[in-house]
């Protein structure tokens, strides 16, 4: 079975080793993790995910931009791009299906469990859960 690749881009390098790490050890995902969302578009063209987590709070470019980037780039247009983010509460999130805008949302923190659930539904592969896995924190 082909492992999901994950591509994780947010400016908290403790937050993205400890999601690559609760991810991988599941042994169902291959996660690259960028820090500086400036690389992000580049690190996108070369590890080609099957979907991105994306920040949208960073200090050297707006998540937002990143996206934008990626949607412009003819082999990654398609690419599902959740938002993973502490910029939205999570009863905002609920409130409106975890669509803000038109673009899907997961507010942090959060479970390992959450995440996982959400990147299967994006990808539309449905799989087991693991359970009694740990919050993801907020960053």
């Amino acid at each position: 079975m082909d492992k999901i690749r994950v591509l994780l881009i947010d400016d908290e390098p403790s937050f993205t080793r400890m999601l690559k790490l609760s991810l991988e050890l599941r042994g169902r995902f291959e996660v690259r993790v960028e820090n500086n969302g400036a690389y992000g578009l580049k690190v996108a063209q070369d590890f080609l995910p099957d979907i991105i987590l994306l920040d949208v709070i960073m200090p050297d470019v707006d998540g937002g931009e990143i996206a934008s980037t990626i949607r412009a780039d003819r082999v990654l247009k398609d690419t599902p791009i959740v938002f993973l983010t502490a910029g939205v509460s999570k009863e905002s999130t609920r409130a409106k299906g975890n669509v803000i805008g038109g673009q899907k949302y997961l507010a942090k923190p959060a479970t390992v469990e959450e995440i996982i659930r959400c990147i299967e539904t994006e990808l539309g592969k449905p799989g087991g859960v693991a359970p009694g896995s740990s919050a993801v924190p907020k960053s």
